[in-house]
């Protein structure tokens, strides 16, 4: 597949003309030229510090500390490292990926690779809407689209934002490829919000540095050593919390504790490279121009564009959130802190007595607690306040561990910037910095959307196909009104959904790596095949590993038996096709 625009494919042309003059020159003129011409690897550097990559950075820095700052820029290498080799595939047959897995490899792979991409964009566009709606409510505009006492309610303000993000990315997902000026500003403003937001976290770690109480350089710098320890047992922060805590519920406390931890670890490491961004990227390639040539250039573009900003901006959101949040409770939810100046709101509240709901069920046991609270509707409404009192009298280092692991929504997580900006411009920052992260990665959303409908028919991906396909990701518009905690903790869960897909993507381009029928002589030889394989095998098998886990705790049976059963119609397709050659 070659650029269809004569005047691309002149650029292909001068490009490949100056890195095989710049290789001539030596390894600093050629690493000159390839920092010129990147621009793939940076495109999907900006889809995947999203709002995703936000939340789920904050929620580690809350749970984990920094102990876990190995935990993306891991995740974020074996990425790189999947993603060159279906660059390098493409690069190689300047064949479309779709038709080449289903024409080389597997229809089912195929098939699989695209409707796992399509459910992803339309799972991760949840967060997106509910991101966007609780910043809007919560920081930007509280008075008139908030939750309690705003001009329009809650519902209303949820109605208008969610109206308005539809139309604005809508409007300009349509407006793709006509060359529209609009899109070109609205595409700069994005990128210059979400560089400001990333700028400031990044700010917050320097003033954080050469603040009176400074950072702990060694910890933060222990915390890039891998510790796969951390996905069962809490962080080290929660020891004196959690021994403090009766013996009846500490198994409880601890065993929530390192769910949690999982779940964002597991939301953490989907975020890093996801199942849409192996879809996007092969045909981001392709559509330039690039040939055989190029690959040394893609996987530069991938290794600088991708990695290096990534590493930054996640580590300093880590860093930031951990300082002001790991292990500290939320103010106004236990009375006997001196912190608890400000009354909490609701929605933390709520959550604050489910976690201690199951504190007291482990405490006095399931009929006790069932006589408690009730059996049906009514006798649960009835008994709430009566609950409430019981769960306000148990023990305050109970109470304490349930206030740290509060999920906080994004009033709170904008404090993370304070120490840079001060708390008016934390708000109106973070609000803007979220909300344009949130248009970006939605906009891209409904893009891969269409352009994967578009695969899946055999058409061009352009007209009245492209944009109706687009329409599949606005399904996150049900987010705002579906979800009822807090908004910015759906981004984890839906992580996890995407991190049980991503195997498919991972394995289907190692078997492509090693198809003599789909590369012929471009199919690496000797050790370098073997560092190829030593790679994938490895990005492979760690990213299995997660979804295994994620299937079997949130689908069980369910879910290993459908993946059981993809696999066993992929072998046997396999075998039926190798019967007909």
């Amino acid at each position: 597949m070659q650029a269809d625009n004569p005047e691309q494919e002149d650029k292909a042309s001068a490009d490949l003309n100056a890195i095989r003059e710049a290789k001539q020159r030596g390894p600093l003129a050629t690493l000159r030229v390839f920092m010129k011409l990147s621009g793939p690897g940076w495109l999907q550097s900006a889809i995947t510090l999203g709002g995703g990559s936000l939340a789920a950075s904050l929620y580690l820095g809350v749970l984990a500390g920094v102990s876990m700052l190995w935990l993306q820029p891991l995740a974020m290498a074996m990425g790189i490292v999947m993603l060159s080799a279906i660059a390098y595939v493409a690069l190689s047959t300047g064949e479309r990926p779709f038709g080449a897995i289903n024409k080389h490899i597997n229809p089912v792979l195929g098939w699989s690779w695209a409707i796992a991409t399509l459910m992803a964009n339309m799972v991760w566009a949840l967060p997106q809407f509910s991101l966007a709606t609780g910043v809007a409510q919560q920081n930007l505009a509280p008075g008139l689209l908030g939750k309690e006492d705003s001009t329009l309610g809650d519902m209303g303000g949820k109605i208008v934002i969610v109206a308005a993000i539809l139309a604005a990315t809508i409007f300009v997902t349509w407006s793709y490829g006509k060359g529209s000026r609009g899109v070109r500003i609205y595409e700069r403003m994005l990128k210059i919000v979400v560089a400001a937001i990333v700028a400031c976290f990044v700010g917050v770690v320097v003033r954080l540095g050469f603040s009176e109480e400074g950072l702990a350089w060694g910890d933060i710098f222990a915390g890039f050593i891998p510790d796969f320890g951390s996905f069962n047992r809490p962080a080290e922060a929660f020891g004196a919390s959690l021994d403090a805590v009766s013996s009846a519920s500490r198994t409880y406390w601890t065993e929530t504790i390192v769910g949690m931890q999982r779940d964002v670890m597991i939301s953490a490491a989907a975020t890093a490279v996801g199942i849409n961004m192996t879809f996007l990227l092969p045909y981001t390639l392709l559509a330039r121009g690039w040939g055989k040539e190029f690959r040394g250039l893609a996987r530069f573009d991938l290794a600088t564009g991708m990695l290096i900003p990534f590493l930054l901006a996640t580590s300093c959101v880590v860093i930031a959130s951990a300082s002001r949040f790991h292990a500290q409770a939320v103010p106004g939810l236990v009375a006997e802190d001196s912190q608890a100046s400000d009354e909490a709101r609701d929605a933390l509240k709520k959550n604050y007595h489910e976690l201690l709901q199951g504190a007291l069920k482990e405490q006095i046991g399931k009929k006790a607690f069932e006589d408690l609270v009730g059996k049906t509707k009514e006798e649960k409404a009835a008994n709430v306040k009566s609950v409430v009192a019981r769960l306000e009298q148990m023990p305050v280092e109970e109470r304490r561990v349930a206030a740290m692991l509060v999920k906080r929504d994004a009033f709170d997580l904008a404090q993370s910037l304070r120490p840079l900006t001060g708390d008016v411009f934390a708000n109106i920052l973070f609000g803007i910095g979220v909300l344009g992260m949130a248009l970006s990665t939605i906009t891209v959303l409904m893009l891969i959307s269409g352009f994967v409908i578009c695969e899946m028919l055999g058409i061009p991906p352009e007209g009245k196909a492209l944009r109706y396909g687009a329409l599949a990701a606005t399904t996150g518009a049900l987010g705002p009104f579906f979800w009822k905690e807090a908004s910015f903790y759906l981004a984890v869960p839906t992580s996890v959904f995407g991190m049980m897909l991503l195997p498919i993507a991972y394995w289907t381009f190692f078997i492509m790596m090693n198809s003599k029928r789909l590369l012929g002589d471009s199919m690496p030889r000797g050790n370098t095949r073997i560092v190829w394989n030593v790679l994938m095998l490895t990005a492979a098998g760690l990213a299995t590993a997660a979804s295994v886990w994620s299937v079997w705790n949130k689908a069980e049976v369910v879910g290993v038996s459908f993946m059981g059963g993809l696999l066993a119609l992929a072998v046997i397709v396999h075998f039926v096709r190798k019967s007909r050659t």
